[in-house]
């Protein structure tokens, strides 16, 4: 069961990969240096701004891919369940393009925004358990 989820989470990974200009050699690079920065954001949205919070998250999730070489996913989802539950798992060349996804005017424009809507925030820090496996298992993807 944990090996098909984690199957499942490297097959959104390349997802997010897919026209953004960033190579598996620079994925693999990163990731051979132990640099590589992932994270899942678990927030909690209040009803009455789900809507709208979702529209302001696909647009800064959308910018960051495309505008930032250091930001090689950004893939938010929510519970099926609990659509106010969402969850982003974002994973970073390195912890210096984290920093500067901070510093973007559409991330700004993000945090500013969504401010009222967010009920709750946990930011919880990953390692990747096998960093260099994660270029084959995209490779074996077709979309």
């Amino acid at each position: 069961m944990l090996t098909k989820k984690l199957g499942l989470l490297l097959v959104l990974l390349h997802l997010s990969l897919l026209g953004f200009g960033q190579s598996d050699d620079a994925l693999k690079t990163d990731s051979d240096r132990g640099k590589m920065m992932v994270r899942i954001a678990e927030l909690e949205i209040g009803t009455d701004y789900l809507d709208e919070y979702l529209e302001i998250l696909k647009e800064e999730s959308e910018a960051s891919l495309r505008l930032e070489p250091g930001v090689i996913c950004i893939y938010p989802m929510f519970q099926k369940q609990n659509l106010t539950q969402i969850r982003l798992l974002e994973i970073y060349a390195n912890k210096e393009a984290y920093e500067l996804h901070l510093k973007t005017p559409h991330f700004q424009k993000y945090k500013t925004t969504t401010a009222e809507m967010v009920k709750d925030l946990k930011l919880i820090d990953m390692e990747a358990i096998d960093p260099e496996s994660m270029s084959m298992v995209f490779k074996k993807y077709k979309f």
